[in-house]
């Protein structure tokens, strides 16, 4: 696999403190990346998001206009760019609720700035291996609509559409659907799903996939609270029941 060309890629920094702007800066382009913006707050965060698109979001929660939170679903509305989280809370309540809107990573204040580049590269390098997973499995054919029941997968588009209307998914969200779908014969382990989807640098595995599997549920179950599709087999794992 080809490494990840750093300097090619878009970094935003969102931040209320500008000596954490300025040290996460400095850190990420020892380690590599040139094109790195900053802000103090979360107006300005989705106004530059929208105008450079960048690759990756590095957000704090706690910002002077609106909390981070609202950033990164108003971020999620026309980008599904990684999102990292900066916080001082350190609760799993916080942390399952950023993932649970759209977050991919949550790294908790104090950290070291070379922390955060890791995980920004750990990011990328899934971004990178889902692409190949992708590539791989069309052999490099045209890809094809994925159906089952009223459900549709379109891999061109990366959408996802139920009953024609298309499923507003994360990043996440849609790999995790996709993966699962490909691999519906047999019954997936956490640590499998983790692997593929996270990789093994991520924190709070467990909680994150119960997280994503709950929010999936609730967008192409017709009753959430007893899913026909994502099905969990205790102790084991989940698995996905395709229907007719």
């Amino acid at each position: 696999m080809n490494t990840v060309d750093l300097d090619q890629k878009k970094i935003l920094l969102v931040d209320d403190e500008e000596d954490i702007l300025n040290l996460l800066e400095t850190v990420l382009i020892k380690e590599g990346f040139k094109n790195i913006y900053k802000t103090e707050n979360g107006t300005e965060g989705i106004k530059i998001c929208k105008e450079i698109m960048p690759d990756i979001i590095v957000l704090d929660i706690m910002l002077p206009d609106i909390d981070g939170y609202e950033v990164c679903q108003r971020i999620r509305e026309f980008t599904l760019s990684p999102i990292i989280f900066l916080s001082a809370k350190s609760d799993d309540v916080d942390k399952l609720l950023g993932l649970g809107i759209g977050g991919d990573d949550y790294v908790t204040k104090p950290f070291s700035p070379k922390e955060v580049a890791y995980r920004i590269k750990a990011q990328f390098r899934r971004l990178q291996q889902m692409q190949s997973f992708e590539k791989d499995y069309s052999d490099n054919d045209e890809i094809e609509i994925i159906h089952f029941d009223n459900i549709e997968i379109d891999e061109n588009k990366a959408e996802v559409k139920k009953d024609g209307k298309i499923i507003e998914l994360t990043a996440k969200q849609y790999q995790l659907l996709l993966f699962m779908v490909k691999n519906s014969a047999r019954i997936l382990s956490k640590d499998l799903i983790i692997e593929k989807i996270w990789g093994s640098e991520f924190e709070g595995h467990d909680n994150a996939l119960m997280v994503h599997i709950r929010h999936l549920r609730k967008k192409i179950e017709d009753n959430p609270s007893s899913p026909e599709y994502i099905i969990t087999y205790k102790g084991l794992g989940y698995k996905f029941i395709k229907g007719d």
